[in-house]
C-alpha cells in the first residue's frame, strides 16, 4: 500500500527535485521488499522495523522540498506506517515509536498543521489497534469452538466404536463360554471333560483374538471358503447351495460367519433335527446367505430380552458390518435365517 501511495506522491513531486522523489521512492521500495522477506520468513522483524521508521522520517524530513510542508505524501506514509504498526507489534513498541515518527512531523511542519495530523493520527491508531483486539478475539473464540466441536466429535467416534466393541465382546462371548456353560449343564455328569476341555480352548482362543479375530486390513476373502470351516465344524448335516467366487471385505465375512455360526449352533441346540441347508446367493450387488432348518420352529416375539443369540450374534453383528438380517419362524414349521449385504 505504501509503495502505491508514494507512486502517486512522486507525481507530485516537482521537476526540480525529481532526483530526491527518486531515491525516496527508491527507499520505499527497498522496506516493501524487507517486510515481505521478513513476513515469509518470520524473521528480521527489527530490520523491518527500521525500515519503516526510516522511510517515513525521509519523507517528513525532506517534505519541504518534495512538494512543500504539510505534504500529502509524508502524511500518508506516516498514517498508513502507524496503522500497519498497530497490527505487527505490541502497544510497548508501536506507541512510542509512533510518538516519534509523529515528532518527527510535527518538527518540520509546525505546531499548528501538526495539531489536526495529531489528532488524525491518534483516533486512525486507536481504531487499528482496537480492530486488531477485536479480530484477535474472535478468531480465539473461533479457534475455541473448532477445539470444542472437534473433542465432541472425537469423543463421540470414541463412545461409538466402545459401543460397538461391547456388542461384539457381548456376542462373542454369547457364542463361546456361555454355549459351553449351557451345555455343562444341560448335560451335566454325561459331558464328556475332554470335549467341555476343547470348547474352553476354543473359546479362549476365539476371546483373546489367537484365532478368528477381526482382520486390520478390510481385504477380499472367499466367503465359500470361510462359511466352509463353519459347515465343516458343526455337528449337523449341512445341505451346502453355492456358487464359487463369491468375495467380500473381510469384516464382512467374518460378520456372516459368526452369525452362520449362529445360527446353526440354534438349530442343534433348539430345533430338534440333525440337518440344516445353507445357501449362498447374489440378488443384484447383493450377497444373501440363508439357513434354513425344518425344526420345530419358535415365536420370534416371543423370545425374551435377556436373550442375546438372534438379537446380538446375528441382527446387530450383520448391522455393525453394514447389512441386515431377518429371522423367521413358525412354531412346527421350521426357521430361516436371512442375511443381506450390503443391508436392505
Amino acid at each position: 500500500m505504501l509503495v502505491l501511495i508514494s507512486a502517486f506522491g512522486l507525481l507530485a513531486v516537482p521537476a526540480d527535485a525529481l532526483p530526491l522523489g527518486l531515491a525516496l521512492f527508491g527507499l520505499i521500495v527497498v522496506g516493501a521488499v524487507v517486510d515481505c522477506w521478513a513476513g515469509f520468513s518470520g524473521r528480521l522483524a527489527s530490520l523491518a522495523l527500521t525500515f519503516a521508521v526510516a522511510r517515513v522520517t525521509a519523507i517528513c524530513v525532506t517534505q519541504e522540498w518534495s512538494g512543500g510542508q504539510p505534504n500529502q505524501w509524508a502524511l500518508n506514509a506516516l498514517t498508513a506506517t502507524a496503522i500497519t504498526m498497530q497490527w505487527d507489534w505490541p502497544p510497548r513498541v508501536s506507541l512510542p515509536v509512533t510518538a516519534g515518527m509523529f515528532a518527527v512531523n510535527l518538527a518540520v511542519v509546525g505546531v499548528g498543521e501538526g495539531s489536526a495530523i495529531g489528532l488524525r493520527l491518534l483516533v486512525e491508531c486507536v481504531m487499528a489497534r482496537l480492530a486488531f483486539v477485536l479480530l484477535r478475539q474472535s478468531s480465539r473464540r473461533v479457534d475455541s469452538l473448532r477445539a470444542r466441536r472437534a473433542a465432541l466429535t472425537r469423543a463421540g467416534a470414541v463412545a461409538v466404536a466402545r459401543h460397538r466393541q461391547e456388542r461384539e465382546l457381548l456376542a462373542l462371548l454369547h457364542d463361546t463360554a456361555s454355549a459351553t456353560f449351557l451345555m455343562v449343564a444341560t448335560h451335566g455328569r454325561d459331558t464328556d471333560p475332554g470335549q467341555v476341555a476343547e470348547y474352553a480352548r476354543h473359546d479362549l482362543m476365539v476371546l483373546t483374538g489367537t484365532t478368528g479375530g477381526q482382520t486390520s486390513q478390510d481385504s477380499p476373502v472367499d466367503l465359500n471358503v470361510a462359511l466352509r470351516s463353519v459347515v465343516d465344524r458343526s455337528p449337523l448335516t449341512v445341505d451346502v447351495l453355492w456358487r464359487d467366487g463369491t468375495v467380500v471385505p473381510a469384516s464382512v465375512a467374518l460378520a456372516l460367519v459368526r452369525a452362520v455360526r449362529e445360527a446353526l449352533t440354534n438349530v442343534e441346540r433348539h430345533a430338534n433335527v440333525r440337518d440344516a441347508t445353507l445357501s449362498i446367493h447374489v440378488e443384484g450387488n447383493r450377497v444373501v446367505v440363508t439357513v434354513d432348518d425344518v425344526g420345530v420352529g419358535f415365536c420370534p416375539g416371543e423370545v425374551p430380552h435377556s436373550r442375546r443369540g438372534i438379537r446380538g450374534s446375528v441382527i446387530e453383528r450383520m448391522t455393525a458390518a453394514g447389512g441386515s438380517a431377518l429371522v423367521t419362524s413358525r412354531l412346527g414349521a421350521g426357521t430361516s435365517v436371512r442375511l443381506v449385504w450390503p443391508g436392505d
